[in-house]
């Protein structure tokens, strides 16, 4: 083993607490994995939920690995050590099961370096059972596996909770892979590649089930958070959210927002009773004061005043609704001086046609009271190249930031400018993309326009990878083959080259409401009519 490597995570280790470790002999030995650092992935609740879950069987044995940085890729590779967990540091190809937890589409040429790193072929179609077998989980899979459905043996769509305790009581009770594949299968929720094919016809997939298998799968949701045992077991201050102990309040979001693939595909909307939230922040004062609370719309959260009040914690919450009762809440957050609010866009008829229910009113409204509270920053989110926007959307967000300077002089403004990408599951599923010279102006604009005015700062993605992520947002099978090259090539938009794909087929084009779309197989709960009927709404704003 390489003692730089080891070394490097020992002293991660060293700063954690509650990290697990067991003895492997007689359990089910898995890898847990996030493709991108440390830092991001134990900042992420959902891959230490799942951490907490597989480690309280005394079944299983779960450890984890994450994406190396540049320095420590080169050093594998120039040492030839594979890829090793934290815990026991034992090389990936040696556990009975690697795991992936992967949030954001960005992630997915890490994904094939890992695999790479670790000795363990990239295509399913190329392992056999000496091989781990590879799991996917996590939010990608809940929308769309296929970019990705050709590296991996199984899929988990939906929250994954209650069908990897199924799954795992499956692989138990299974003597050979090829029947745990055909007995996962039927499993709700559980999706396996190998039982689908895809033909096109003009570059249209058309899906074929064998074995058997279901032609739908069904999205799994845990109908109760609150007797759910999904918590972080560690902390440590090498996260986004230094020694912070999260604490999810609200599972899904009442509001449906057309752009927001988490408001639909996490419907329906979730809370966690007031008790369960209380006996979650009395674990939590046994290691830490900081406590993080979590949900996509905190100001919807009927208990959240009841929380922030409660003595000795050191509270911090994502961001809020422009209303009263958020900058009511922002006054409950004892020495934080930032928050957030999102207006997405910048007039109201371009709210309109996302379906984000605020007006200008609520913005400066809840503005004033926030900065009226003794907050010194306000963090606003806007979106850039959303359907229908015109050059007068671009300046109404100048002119609405404009505003809210007005009304108070003393805190900052920050604005995060990010590239609208289309999501499936949302009504602009069919939706092209905005050509990205246009996506660049726009942004030029915004910021030149403001650059005058004392206490703003403007802060934007960079546009070429909101299109990759369009790409593997959007894509099927084929896309596969762009993940493959980018191994050697990466410029995403060589690797197209390369492989012979045109990403313009499935970013730039308008689709219409019979073309089968790659996810069409996943019943997410919501009528694809639906959607349409949405989308239609939006175009006629």
């Amino acid at each position: 083993m390489n003692r730089k490597l080891i070394e490097k995570i020992d002293i991660l280790l060293s700063k954690e607490k509650g990290t697990v470790f067991k003895e492997p002999g007689g359990r089910i030995n898995i890898c847990l994995v996030y493709p991108n650092t440390y830092h991001v992935g134990m900042s992420n609740l959902g891959f230490q939920g799942i951490y907490t879950l597989l480690n309280e069987r005394n079944d299983v044995l779960c450890e984890r690995s994450f994406f190396p940085d540049d320095e420590d890729i080169e050093e594998y590779a120039k040492t030839k050590t594979e890829l090793f967990s934290l815990e026991s540091k034992r090389p990936l190809n040696r556990f009975d099961i690697v795991a992936f937890s992967v949030s954001f589409e960005n992630d997915y040429p890490n994904i094939l370096k890992m695999l790479e790193l670790s000795n363990i072929p990239l295509r399913a179609s190329d392992r056999n059972d000496s091989h781990p077998l590879l799991i996917l989980g996590g939010v990608c899979a809940f929308f769309n596996p296929e970019p990705l459905a050709d590296f991996f043996d199984i899929c988990f769509i939906g929250e994954a909770e209650e069908m990897l305790q199924e799954f795992l009581e499956v692989y138990k009770e299974s003597e050979t892979r090829a029947e745990l594949y055909k007995k996962t299968s039927h499993i709700e929720g559980v999706y396996v590649p190998k039982f689908y094919t895809a033909k096109y016809n003009n570059g249209i997939p058309q899906r074929e089930s064998l074995e058997n298998a279901p032609e739908k799968i069904k999205k799994q949701y845990i109908k109760d958070i609150s007797s759910n045992k999904f918590r972080p077991s560690i902390i440590t201050p090498e996260t986004e959210f230094s020694g912070m102990y999260l604490i999810e309040a609200m599972r899904g979001c009442p509001w449906q927002c057309r752009f927001c693939v988490a408001g639909h595909i996490y419907n329906p909307p979730r809370k966690k009773e007031l008790n369960a939230i209380k006996q979650e922040i009395s674990r939590a004062l046994k290691t830490t004061k900081r406590v993080g609370l979590i949900g996509p719309s905190l100001t919807d959260y009927p208990f959240a005043k009841d929380v922030l009040k409660l003595e000795g914690v050191d509270f911090s919450i994502t961001s809020l609704r422009a209303s009263r009762k958020s900058a009511e809440l922002a006054g409950l957050l004892k020495g934080h001086k930032s928050t957030s609010i999102a207006p997405e866009a910048g007039t109201e008829r371009l709210r309109r046609v996302i379906a984000k229910k605020i007006t200008e009113d609520d913005i400066i409204g809840t503005s004033k009271l926030i900065f009226a509270e003794g907050m010194e920053n306000l963090r606003l989110y806007f979106m850039i190249g959303l359907p229908t926007e015109t050059d007068e959307d671009i300046n109404g967000i100048v002119n609405l930031v404009k505003k809210i300077r007005a009304v108070s002089k003393k805190g900052g403004l920050t604005l995060t400018l990010s590239t609208f990408v289309p999501k499936p599951f949302t009504p602009f599923q069919w939706h092209p993309m905005e050509k990205i010279e246009v996506v660049k102006d726009r942004i030029k604009t915004i910021k030149k326009l403001l650059l005058p005015i004392k206490g703003i700062r403007v802060f934007h993605d960079v546009p070429k990878y909101a299109y990759m992520q369009g790409l593997f947002s959007m894509g099927d099978r084929r896309i596969s083959k762009v993940l493959e090259a980018m191994l050697k090539i990466h410029d995403w938009r060589k690797a197209c080259i390369d492989s012979g794909i045109d990403p313009d087929f499935y970013m730039m084009r308008k689709k219409d409401f019979q073309e089968a779309l790659p996810w069409d197989f996943i019943d997410s709960g919501i009528s694809k009519e639906k959607l349409w009927e949405e989308y239609q709404k939006a175009l006629s704003e």
